[in-house]
């Protein structure tokens, strides 16, 4: 039997291993921090490779922890020793702290106006990314009269979406020596190719960066913890670590995909990481059709043979994809089955024809182990020309998680 988890409800659900999630963590922390990996440029350490540093690790948990959990994930991945973790707004800082999370945490995108009381009442750490932004944080702690506030400056060093650019670091500069109540912690990028290998946007992405902290730092702003390296940039650039990283998809068992498949399989066997998420459901119904019975909405599949069709108790706003359609494939006692017919938004349809001893309320598993077969969400992601975290954070909220480990 793949799971042997039992509770009363719609049978579908994800089994989500906490010590999976430490032992990524784990592997992600001795990775950055090996001896060959030494000092990379733009941290505070200094000049490259002049020095050691015992880097942090931020845990980026934003997205309901990539659609694991934030609460339970953050509470795992704080007792296995993260420094840091990131949020996308406020609402999930707050969400974290009253899970009972005390670490540091970072808003990484930045607030809008309005968030700022939340910001402050649950002492997160903001990312500044505009000089609008740092006059609406500026005025919110003034008004709270409690001592500096900390926050993140963000650099748009070539993706062009949220940060200040290097050629407004002067006007930057400026406005925070006007700003007595709060306080530069740290400066940050983001990559926008980091996967791609061949290209060199990454790397003009961190000689731009560089050039804007020296100009920081000639203006005699401390530029705080210098942080860059996303997912990619860990398993691939060890020159973009700096002072601390900030894994996503690694810290939940998956490797992005590389344009240079050698450079994949090297990572993988590099930094080996385990999945955290499995997503099973029941078989409810089974029923026997005839060949030319067509199975589903449109008719987009007809037997063409006396076939045994299970109906899953799985659909797309589960997080089984509709593009899945006639494409897909389940485990069922330890068989790979094809998935036939549209994927509905409650149920989709196997045929597991072949499958013996193949019974109503067998589980089903959709994404992890079953017997001696796999299928990872990374699987299915390949299959449909996607990442790993589309896929993680399309598991609805109504499929229940259970945390073992």
């Amino acid at each position: 039997m793949a799971s042997r988890i039992h509770f009363d409800g719609r049978p579908v659900w994800a089994e989500v291993s906490l010590g999976a999630l430490a032992y990524n963590l784990r592997a992600i922390r001795r990775w950055v921090n090996r001896p060959e990996a030494q000092a990379g440029p733009g941290g505070s350490s200094g000049k490259s490779g002049k020095s050691r540093v015992q880097r942090k690790v931020l845990a980026v948990v934003k997205g309901d922890g990539y659609g694991h959990g934030a609460a339970p994930v953050a509470r795992a991945l704080e007792r296995a020793g993260a420094d840091w973790f990131g949020v996308t707004c406020a609402a999930e800082g707050a969400e974290l702290r009253a899970a009972g999370v005390r670490g540091p945490i970072l808003v990484m995108t930045g607030f809008w106006t309005g968030e700022e009381k939340t910001l402050l009442d649950h002492k997160l750490t903001p990312a500044v990314t505009n000089l609008e932004t740092l006059r609406w944080l500026e005025r919110a702690a003034a008004r709270r009269k409690r001592g500096p506030v900390g926050f993140h400056l963000k650099v748009d060093s070539g993706m062009n979406r949220l940060g200040v650019t290097p050629e407004e670091i002067p006007a930057f500069a400026s406005a925070l020596a006007a700003s007595p109540h709060v306080h530069l912690e740290g400066v940050f990028t983001h990559f926008a190719s980091s996967d791609v290998l061949l290209s060199p946007q990454t790397e003009d992405q961190r000689v731009r960066f560089e050039s804007a902290l020296e100009r920081l730092r000639g203006l005699g702003v401390p530029t705080g913890i210098v942080h860059m390296a996303n997912s990619a940039a860990i398993a691939a650039r060890p020159e973009t670590y700096s002072d601390m990283v900030r894994p996503g998809a690694l810290l939940y068992g998956y490797h992005q995909f590389y344009d240079v498949p050698e450079r994949r399989a090297q990572a993988e066997a590099q930094l080996p990481l385990r999945p955290a998420m499995s997503l099973r459901a029941r078989i409810v119904l089974l029923r026997d059709v005839a060949p030319g019975a067509m199975i589903g909405y449109n008719a987009r599949w007809t037997a063409a043979r006396p076939s045994r069709i299970a109906v899953i108790s799985a659909g797309y706003a589960d997080g089984l994809m509709r593009a899945l359609t006639n494409r897909g494939r389940a485990l069922v006692r330890g068989q790979f089955v094809p998935l036939v017919g549209t994927i509905s938004m409650d149920v989709a349809t196997a045929d597991v024809t072949g499958v013996e001893g193949v019974k109503s309320g067998d589980v089903v598993t959709l994404y992890g182990k079953d017997g001696g077969a796999t299928q990872w969400v990374s699987d299915v992601a390949a299959l449909l020309g996607t990442v790993s975290s589309d896929l993680l954070c399309s598991i609805g909220k109504r499929v229940p998680r259970f945390y073992v480990d």
